[in-house]
């Protein structure tokens, strides 16, 4: 039988094309790699290296043996990754929740790096408002939620902030004040408003409501909405006027004007945390691909 050694001591010699370089590099001596390498071809019954005082190539045999010894190896190697995994718990699935204002730009980068890690743990992904988020994981059917600070009802949980992103006017396109780059926030103070609903996104609904009192005035609310996607669809409508992330006014938006803000009240910042209810080895590793990808600088 063919030990998983002797295939890693082909591997090396295979690719050194020396034995003395390869002792060297699996730091043994000589003559036992030699012998191992004689012990495999009288095993197998067929030469694997071309050698005569010294190794010139590998035969057909030894370029197929070289190929599959790899596969071998590399298989063992998972395997034991495999098995430490599950020993540590890092196996099984994770239930993600999240908004899609914030996690927009965050959540495909750590998706990447979580899977790349940890290719065993099945994820489960829904996009729901912060108020449901928080209901489904007092009730225990989500495991992690990316969330908008501050929360209701969440006593039994546990958050942490991840990220920061600022806040631009989204005005529609006819508006008088849609050519201009900056804008303060007291200009929209006689305009109809598009705002999260307070039930469902309370967060975004108070964050801007407080930084409209800072301007002075208190919005003029025609229309409730609750996701950012469908405010900026309401504004090109010509319904509102309305606050949403930076990120999504770097995409463009026909019929949108997107406006920064200068003035009292402004800049309007709101912050993206993760939630849970009970920490578990995989929900741990998550949130360590989160801190991975994350920085606490505002965009």
């Amino acid at each position: 039988m063919i030990e998983l050694r002797q295939f890693r001591q082909f591997i090396v010699v295979a690719e050194e094309l020396s034995f003395r370089r390869a002792a060297d590099r699996l730091n043994m001596a000589q003559p036992p790699l030699t012998a191992t390498i004689k012990r495999l071809e009288d095993a197998i019954g067929a030469t694997l290296i071309e050698r005569t005082n010294r190794i010139t190539c590998l035969t057909e045999a030894g370029r197929v043996f070289l190929e599959e010894a790899r596969k071998t190896v590399n298989q063992a190697d998972h395997a034991v990754l495999a098995a430490q995994r599950a020993g540590a718990g890092l196996t099984g699935s994770l239930r993600v929740t999240f908004v899609a204002s914030g996690a927009r730009e965050l959540l495909p980068s750590i998706l990447r790096r979580f899977r790349e890690r940890y290719p065993a743990v099945k994820l489960e992904l829904r996009e729901a408002m912060t108020a449901q988020q928080i209901e489904l994981l007092n009730a225990q059917q989500a495991d992690l939620g990316f969330v908008i600070p501050p929360l209701q009802n969440a006593d039994g949980l546990t958050s942490e902030v991840v990220a920061r992103y600022r806040l631009v006017a989204a005005i529609p396109e006819g508006h008088p004040l849609a050519r201009h780059a900056q804008i303060k926030l007291s200009d929209l103070a006689h305009d109809p408003w598009i705002l999260f609903s307070a039930r469902q996104g309370p967060g975004l609904h108070r964050i801007i409501l407080d930084a409209c009192a800072r301007a002075g005035f208190i919005p003029n609310i025609g229309q409730e909405a609750p996701q950012m996607e469908t405010i900026a669809n309401l504004v090109a409508g010509g319904m509102g006027v309305a606050l949403v992330s930076r990120a999504l006014a770097t995409g463009g938006r026909k019929g949108v004007a997107f406006c920064e803000l200068t003035g009292p009240g402004a800049p309007v910042e709101f912050e993206l945390a993760v939630a849970y209810a009970q920490s578990t080895p995989i929900l741990d590793a998550f949130i360590a691909a989160t801190r991975d990808q994350t920085t606490l600088t505002t965009s």
